[in-house]
């Protein structure tokens, strides 16, 4: 079981409550089980009772599930559970909890093992959990699943843990946590199953219990350590550690009659006593502190009395805190000593102190401990000196002091100090210096660009703040605030007009404030930056004109605008001006072409004048071009040039836009997002076949002038791409047949037709092979001279006109070619093709060779009857047809392709069957009680292919209704048995194949009388069947075509008893545990799987069966075929 984490060490101190247990000895006589713990997080005990319903439903896979167990403290345990694996195909899945969700496979570790093994024999998994070393925590219930696909199991079992010893004395908590040893592994950590022993200690005053678990376990998280601190718990997180050890397990031990107690308590400057009783005194004993041996000394003594061995600890100090054990022989016994320092008191109490802003403070106190541990407070909060702090502390022995440098008015506050066994608390106040002012600030007038310097003196040194017109001065580049002593200074370089204003200085602390005004003044200024280099203005007729200049000035200047010595006035209707504080306005409304011409600005203030002159000029947009002309038209393009317009606007044309549309559609696209620099412009992207106008906008400065005129409609078309697959389809003495296929891309005019072309080798004279079009995508060139060499050449033409051509690559020789003949066999005809009579036979055979193959037919070595057989003849195939099958028509077809002196055979064996004749004899053999022995002959007639077996009917010769004894029976004789005894029957006998029953059946010429009358029958003695029998193959391995890269198989069929080994070979040589084969053998049944064959794969096969009465081997031959992409 893992241990508990640091989350699980803090949760200690507020666990649920445990249910109270009842006695050992009522729970026997009540005959009940002990009560449960339920640990945090476990179901309650309200679901005992469905727990213990769905355990004790039916288990779908669990054949033994894992039982509820005791423990005691320490001990081991172990869980199993079983899963029956018959109907399973893989291992089940099995997880376990604890409580509802705990998975306990991620807590696998030193104290919980799982463990799984499998028993072939029985086919059962057994899991298994065991738990090592079992704490009380590990009580409770748990849970085991098991699921395999769509199928669950569950069980729950529960986990009781005791402890293996007494109770548990009760013990000062506050004593029990002090500072623990340091360098060892368990520090800081205590087991309460012994707890302390009382030593003789001098008794005290008494004082009011106060339960510190109880305190920490109701108090917030963030309390615990001043919680600890006040009552004298110095060792916190020991403390939450050794909670969880309060029961410790003691073992029997034989070296030890009366061993260490676990845990033992003295005051700072007492004495302890150690003491141990031997079981055999002559053991050698060794004392131990945290791993070290104690040597006798003045601090540690040692006695002798018997068996029973001392240590005594002298003026024992804090250090003396830690474990210690004795070990005699192989054995050893542990303890831990606590020692529990005297409380802090304090003896002189802090006072109530007053004093002034940047004073120094000092609040004193002593305490009854030199260098005791003293915790200092501001109104609650801790204070904790830092290396920029104005606190600190300092320690004189008993006297503690805490010094506040430079106290400002936020250090009045309550401080109190805190020790282990008292506080003390005072008020500190701060209060302010009265305030002189030396030197107050002055009103100033500076000129622009000047530096304003605000001075001002003060009678302490104090910081203060400077203000402009309300808001406060941040330190600039510019703007610098000077502090020097009780002098301070704001100098602002450069003056600008923002600077003026109301400033004040206002010292931290203080309500007294020191103003001063400024006032910045300046000469006019015109500022004409916006403008051009010659101060133009360009407004665009019809257009409103406000022309807007900066001005600057201090006080504000009166600004007056005139044209032709004429003043404008402010109240102007279309010309009018504006005047501001910081610029002066020139409105036009609607300007017109008169409006141009020079405007002049007059500036004027006390400190100075200003002028400026401004040359207004109206301008507008060009007439539209005239309509433009389309002059070249492609597939999805055309070519257009216009002329500028007769008017530019007053401005430069900048360029053109260009628009086009549909001739039905009114809605006009721009083709150009960038200005057209040229009279001329090429669009593209159209549409082929649908015609478009086009029309164009000029554009100066202003902007954008009226369309022009559309042009006239035009209609983007263009030829087709060149034919494609330019191939020779077939070559005579005279013509040249030639194959293409259609363009790629043919377009919106469409395919006419083709113009075939060739002209003969070492000449440039093409001539056209056909008068007309021609549709089709073949054509023969007829009327050529034998032996020429032609090139060839094709083009397509729609109504813009022919294609490219598209040659051919090389000359052709104007000669027949003759090629070998070929036949391809289907795979499914190179086995014997069976039908049943009645059906019809079309059997389709390809073949090659050139000039056309002369075919011939035969059948079992004699020409084919064409009144019963049709054949059709082409150039590439050969066609047998026999429209109802006979029996007659049975036999072997030999194909012959004869081209010149070339000839290729190939043989089809067909088989056509019919339903078999009756049996022709069936007899009564024998009748003995219920049963009667039939035998019979099989029939003349077998429908042309094996008896697969027969179908046996008896009848009562009262009613002579026929019932079906036996069905698919493969012998020539047969027992019926549990006939009824007194009735008298008939049997017949169906014959039976692949096309079914025969028509007729076979009856029993005389009829089978079952006696009454018993009478004693003679078991037939039988001699017993051979079945041995060396291998046979049934159905043999046929030779084979593949194609590359499709898997390709071999099949055949054998018997034999005993059954034969089987073993295929490849020329010869045995195929073992290669991966490009895989062999399979069903009910005696052969395959070979050839896995993407290659032409390497090719070759001849065999299969070779092998028992103890013999060999027998066939073979066949694959050929692995490369089909061109």
């Amino acid at each position: 079981m893992p241990e508990p984490t640091k989350k699980e060490e803090n949760e200690v101190l507020a666990p649920a409550p445990a249910p109270p247990r009842e006695e050992p000895n009522k729970e026997k006589q009540a005959g009940t089980s002990p009560a449960k713990e339920w640990s945090v997080g476990e179901s309650p005990s309200g679901e005992d009772q469905d727990k213990q319903t769905a355990n004790n439903q039916l288990s779908t896979l669990f054949v033994e599930k894992p039982q509820g167990g005791t423990v005691k403290v320490g001990g081991n345990i172990t869980f199993i559970a079983k899963v029956k694996a018959e109907d399973l195909l893989r291992k089940p899945t099995i997880k376990w909890f604890k409580g509802k969700w705990m998975d306990l496979a991620s807590k696998a570790g030193k104290h919980l093992q799982l463990k799984e093994t499998f028993e072939r024999h029985s086919r059962v998994y057994t899991f298994e959990m065991q738990i090592i070393q079992a704490k009380e925590n590990y009580a409770g219930n748990y849970r085991c699943e098991v699921t395999y696909k769509d199928k669950f199991d569950s069980c729950s079992f529960d986990l009781e843990v005791h402890e293996s010893t007494g109770t548990t004395p009760n013990i000062d908590i506050r004593s029990a946590f002090k500072r623990s040893g340091e360098g060892q592994e368990d520090a800081g950590e205590l087991d309460f199953s012994g707890l302390l022993k009382r030593r003789e200690v001098k008794q005290q005053e008494e004082e009011p219990e106060i339960d510190v678990w109880e305190l920490l376990k109701n108090a917030k998280p963030s309390e615990y350590e001043k919680i600890a601190f006040q009552y004298g718990i110095t060792d916190l997180r020991g403390m939450l550690k050794r909670l969880k050890r309060m029961r410790r397990v003691e073992k029997k031990s034989a070296a030890f009659a009366k061993i260490l107690d676990p845990a033992y308590q003295v005051d700072k400057g007492g004495r302890v006593r150690f003491a141990v009783e031997l079981a055999d005194p002559k053991l050698e004993v060794k004392w131990y502190k945290n791993g070290q041996e104690i040597r006798p000394s003045t601090k540690y003594i040692f006695e002798h009395k018997g068996c029973e061995r001392i240590m005594f600890i002298n003026n024992c100090v804090l250090t003396d805190d830690s474990e210690y054990y004795v070990t005699a022989g192989d054995e050893k016994c542990s303890t831990e000593l606590f020692v529990r320092e005297p409380p802090v008191i304090v003896t002189k109490q802090l006072e109530d102190t007053k004093a002034y802003c940047g004073d120094r403070v000092e609040l004193e106190c002593e305490v009854s401990e030199d260098d005791a541990h003293v915790k200092w407070f501001k109104n609650g909060e801790e204070i904790i000196p830092g290396p920029r702090s104005r606190h600190y502390i300092k320690v004189e022995g008993k006297k503690h002091i805490l010094v506040i440098e430079e106290a400002t008015k936020a250090d009045t506050a309550e401080y109190s100090v805190m020790t282990t066994g008292g506080q003390s608390s005072a008020k500190l106040t701060i209060d302010l210096k009265p305030l002189k002012i030396l030197t107050p600030l002055t009103d100033q007038t500076v000129n622009l660009g000047k530096e304003i310097c605000l001075k001002c003196e003060i009678s302490e040194n104090l910081s203060g703040k400077w203000t402009k017109n309300g808001l406060p001065i941040q330190e600039t580049d510019r703007l610098k605030i000077v502090h020097r002593g009780r002098i301070h200074k704001l100098v602002i370089a450069n003056a600008l007009v923002e600077d003026e204003g109301d400033y004040v200085f206002a010292p931290d602390a203080y309500s007294v404030t020191l103003p001063a005004k400024v006032h910045v003044i300046d000469p006019p200024k015109i500022v004409l930056d916006g403008l051009d280099a010659d101060n133009t203005v360009t407004v665009i007729a019809g257009n409103k004109l406000r022309l807007e200049i900066p001005i600057s000035g201090e006080p504000p200047p009166k600004a007056v605008w005139s044209r032709a010595d004429k003043a404008i006035m402010e109240g102007g209707s279309r010309i009018r001006t504006e005047n501001y504080p910081d610029s002066t306005t020139l409105v036009i409304d609607v300007a017109e072409k008169d409006d141009s011409g020079v405007y002049h600005i007059n500036l004027k203030n006390e400190a100075g004048e200003a002028h400026a002159a401004i040359t207004i000029k109206v301008v507008d947009v060009p007439d539209p071009p005239v309509a433009p002309n389309v002059t070249h038209v492609g597939d999805e393009w055309c070519i257009m040039n216009w002329d500028p317009p007769l008017y530019d606007g007053g401005s430069p044309i900048l360029g053109y836009f260009i628009e086009r549309k549909k001739k039905q559609s009114s809605r006009w696209m721009r083709l150009n997002f960038d200005l057209c620099k040229e009279t001329t412009f090429e669009p593209k992207n159209m549409i082929e076949g649908v015609a478009y106008e086009v029309r164009i906008f000029a554009v100066n400065a202003v902007g954008l002038s009226k369309p022009s005129m559309p042009s006239k409609p035009f209609v983007p078309l263009a030829v087709t791409s060149p034919p494609t697959l330019l191939a020779v389809d077939s070559v005579t003495d005279t013509t040249v047949t030639m194959k293409w296929r259609p363009p790629d891309q043919i377009g919106a005019a469409g395919l006419d037709g083709y113009v075939l072309e060739y002209c003969f080798e070492g000449t440039d004279n093409w001539i056209v092979a056909n008068t007309e079009l021609i549709e089709k995508t073949k054509f023969t060139i007829t009327g050529l001279p034998t032996d020429a060499r032609i090139f060839v050449r094709v083009k397509a033409v729609n109504a813009a006109g022919a294609s490219e051509p598209k040659y051919y690559s090389q000359p052709i020789l104007v000669k027949e070619i003759v090629e070998a003949p070929k036949i391809r066999i289907p795979r499914h005809l190179k086995q014997t093709y069976i039908r049943r009579v009645g059906e019809a036979i079309n059997l389709v055979i390809p073949f090659q060779g050139k000039p056309r193959p002369e075919v011939t037919w035969k059948k079992d070595g004699a020409p084919i009857d064409k009144n019963q057989i049709n054949i059709r003849n082409s150039e590439t195939d050969t066609i047998i047809f026999i429209r109802k099958a006979e029996r007659s028509h049975s036999g072997k077809y030999d194909l012959q392709v004869k081209v010149e002196k070339y000839v290729e055979t190939a043989s089809i064996d067909i088989q056509v069957v019919d339903r078999p004749g009756p049996p022709q004899v069936v007899k009564i053999d024998d009748v003995w009680g219920e049963n009667v022995a039939l035998s019979w002959t099989p029939p003349k007639d077998d429908g042309n292919t094996a008896i697969t077996g027969y179908t046996i009917q008896k009848a009562d010769k009262k009613s002579m209704e026929w019932f079906t004894v036996i069905e698919h029976y493969h012998r020539t004789s047969a027992t019926i048995t549990e006939l009824v005894i007194g009735n008298e029957y008939y049997f017949r006998v169906f014959a039976e194949n692949m096309c079914g029953l025969s028509e007729d059946a076979t009856m029993t010429k005389e009829s089978a009388v079952i006696a009454k009358d018993g009478k004693i029958y003679k078991n037939p003695v039988y001699e017993d069947f051979n079945f041995t029998e060396a291998p046979m193959f049934t159905q043999p391995l046929v030779n084979t075509y593949a194609i590359a890269g499709y898997n390709a198989t071999l099949n055949c069929s054998v018997r034999g008893n005993p059954k034969p080994k089987i073993t295929w070979m490849k020329n010869k040589v045995a195929i073992v545990d290669d991966p490009r084969y895989r062999m399979f053998s069903n009910q005696g049944v052969c395959t070979l799987e050839i896995r993407k064959p290659s032409p390497y794969d090719g070759g001849t096969y065999s299969c070779k069966a092998v028992n103890d009465l013999g060999a027998m081997e066939i073979e066949c031959k694959l050929e692995v075929k490369v089909v061109a992409q």
